[in-house]
């Protein structure tokens, strides 16, 4: 049996997210719908995370493992071949027997796109949250850096059917930051995981922040361990990157 870890980038538009759907288009059932050709049998297909309808992806890591001796650049080909193309797998490679995409990773870095300026090229629709109204930008760029640090983000939470387990909603941002570009606002943020729309939330506090509705005084008290209050508007998917998935060496 071999384990393969391959990289992969998505146009996530015309897929209701990564994890399979009964009889919704996803880039998990995707993958594992020319698996199975290649290797006979069903492959469970393990990705770094989950990623919501509509958000793309430079480079999620996923991991499957088969019996097919199949050379890792000719896998690539093969499944470039028979996927969407709106979906390519970048790289693959041999991987540990235990390596798990989600479990092993160490950090992943997303990014959001906002488009300030009046007219949005079409061609950029599908990639951009158009937002050409008034922001106080600068105010949204220093309270962008006041969610770094480790806290309770229940609060920039959507509820999650794994909420019934229990599991903490305590994560570490290692950086949080938005930058000026030529044609609007890039948001990067880096941290040791992430809860479902959180990014989105952060995005949707920081452009109401700058809209003059929230505050960073609202926003240390959502952060707050045992809020129960919601930070309320989430952007657009459409804008959402999955950047990168960080490893430590060993794997």
């Amino acid at each position: 049996m071999r384990r393969i870890r391959i990289t992969l980038s998505y146009d996530g538009t015309d897929f209701h997210g990564w994890q399979v759907q009964p009889g919704l288009p996803t880039v998990q059932q995707a993958l594992e719908d020319v698996l199975v050709k290649l290797e006979g049998v069903p492959v469970s297909v393990a990705g770094s995370g989950r990623t919501d309808a509509g958000v793309h992806a430079l480079a999620q890591v996923a991991a499957f493992t088969l019996t097919n001796r199949i050379p890792c650049d000719n896998l690539r080909r093969a499944l470039n071949r028979s996927l969407p193309p709106s979906v390519r797998i970048l790289s693959a490679q041999e991987a540990a027997p235990t390596f798990h995409p989600r479990f092993d990773a160490t950090a992943k870095t997303y990014e959001y796109r906002i488009h300030r300026q009046e007219m949005l090229d079409p061609f950029r629709f599908r990639y951009v949250h158009h937002h050409p109204f008034a922001l106080n930008e600068k105010l949204m760029s220093e309270t962008a850096r006041l969610f770094e640090g480790e806290h309770d983000f229940s609060a920039f939470a959507a509820s999650d059917e794994r909420d019934l387990l229990g599991h903490s909603k305590v994560r570490r941002i290692f950086s949080s930051q938005l930058h000026q570009v030529p044609e609007g606002l890039v948001y990067r943020v880096r941290g040791s995981g992430f809860l479902k729309h959180m990014v989105r939330n952060i995005v949707g506090f920081l452009i109401e922040t700058g809209k003059g509705n929230m505050t960073p005084e609202r926003l240390q008290r959502l952060l707050t361990p045992g809020c129960h209050e919601k930070a309320g508007f989430a952007a657009p998917a459409k804008g959402l990157f999955l950047i990168s998935v960080d490893y430590s060496d060993t794997l």
